[in-house]
């Protein structure tokens, strides 16, 4: 499952996105087809619908809300969601960041990293500090109890591997194959 910037090899992701000529070989004069009748079938197979149950966007918004699940209830005891986790673990290991830093980092929307770190800091967990020099940037860190508990979560993605049926090595491959997808699909977006 390798994905790299040409068409054709993006229908590793769950099928086939589009069909180029060089995905069907063309049949020899012997088998009764021509070289344009190869291309004509190329060209009717690319227009044809995926079935919904091969699409890309579906797999991995399944695949989304299945992760999801499995943490919901290794977190129910700390009285954490699934966005405040992630928020905890980023804190707890790369230290403080900016709010733009920490949505960036975790493709949340401020209109969602708000509210989320207000929850937080009303249960002492972060401190949230305007800097002197432009009162726009709001620096988030981990109190003492912040770090007590990202201590506590640190655990939680080797269970979810292991009940994925992955190793640690073998998240990490789905891990990079799926940030190269981000990529990907966020590029056209930066520019």
């Amino acid at each position: 499952m390798t994905l790299t910037a040409s068409t054709g090899d993006a229908r590793r992701y769950g099928g086939p996105m589009h069909t180029t000529a060089e995905d069907v070989p063309a049949l020899d004069r012997a088998g009764g087809a021509s070289d344009g009748d190869a291309a004509a079938q190329t060209s009717a197979a690319a227009s044809a619908p995926l079935p919904v149950s091969e699409l890309l966007c579906l797999a991995l918004h399944r695949a989304s809300r299945a992760m999801t699940a499995q943490y919901r209830p290794l977190l129910a005891p700390h009285g954490l969601t699934y966005p405040q986790y992630l928020v905890v673990s980023l804190l707890h290991q790369d230290g403080p960041r900016t709010v733009g830093g920490v949505g960036e980092q975790l493709g949340l929307e401020s209109s969602t990293l708000s509210p989320l770190l207000g929850r937080l800091a009303e249960r002492g967990l972060v401190l949230r500090t305007r800097a002197a020099e432009d009162e726009r940037r709001v620096q988030v860190e981990l109190t003492d109890t912040g770090h007590a508990l990202g201590e506590q979560l640190e655990c939680l993605p080797d269970q979810v591997c292991e009940a994925a049926g992955l190793s640690r090595s073998e998240a990490k491959g789905v891990v990079a194959e799926l940030m190269e997808l981000v990529a990907v699909l966020e590029g056209p977006a930066q520019r």
